[in-house]
């Protein structure tokens, strides 16, 4: 099967209907309704359902749809990877508040492991384990492919570290410009900006409602 070209904003649900499905599964759900899904995802279910064509005919009206096949699918057609494992690099306070969230419901898989420069932020942290930062090359995990970057300091060099480690994925909080070579994508998060633009819709849409 050849998945139709998908809709950014189809993609980004994928991930929401994927969470729901795990969580069907482990509790013995073999069938699903959209409409039943969208009570769990807050998502209309026509929505739903317009998602899912993206992947082909799925399910009969009135039947609705495997769970199984539909976490195959999503799992074999949009490249998921539940054992995924991630490195965080940076424990400090946001990388330790990232640790303590390492719950994903097995959707993207885990934090396998971290690294810091402070040799007393080392150690096993809510289950993981923190090596010094000079050990990078060597307790990197093998076929490792996604990193967490949380430091401020030294930041583009530990990118260059990351990439000739086999990294080709990483989650930027640094909030510095950082460079990648082509077939390496960075995600950069930044909070703040991300406030800020809730903030001027928020008022925005106040000010329209008081017109």
């Amino acid at each position: 099967m050849v998945m139709r070209s998908v809709p950014k904003a189809t993609l980004q649900r994928y991930p929401i209907y994927l969470k729901a499905l795990n969580r069907l599964e482990k509790n013995g759900i073999e069938r699903v309704m959209s409409k039943e899904l969208a009570l769990m995802v807050d998502i209309e279910p026509t929505t739903i359902r317009r998602d899912f064509s993206f992947l082909g005919n799925l399910g009969k009206q009135g039947y609705g749809y495997s769970v199984k096949k539909l976490i195959e699918i999503f799992n074999k057609q949009l490249g998921v990877n539940f054992d995924e494992k991630i490195i965080l690099v940076g424990a400090g306070n946001l990388g330790s508040a990232l640790l303590n969230y390492n719950k994903w419901d097995y959707v993207v898989g885990e934090i396998a492991c971290g690294f810091d420069v402070d040799e007393k932020k080392c150690g096993e942290h809510f289950g993981v384990q923190i090596y010094p930062m000079d050990q990078l090359e060597t307790k990197i995990p093998a076929g490792c492919h996604i990193a967490i970057l949380t430091i401020s300091h030294h930041v583009q060099e530990t990118v260059n570290r990351l990439v000739e480690c086999g990294i080709t994925g990483i989650v930027d909080f640094t909030h510095q410009h950082i460079s990648a070579p082509k077939g390496v994508v960075i995600k950069a998060i930044d909070v703040v900006s991300s406030i800020q633009e809730l903030v001027f819709s928020t008022n925005s849409m106040n000010q329209k409602a008081m017109k």
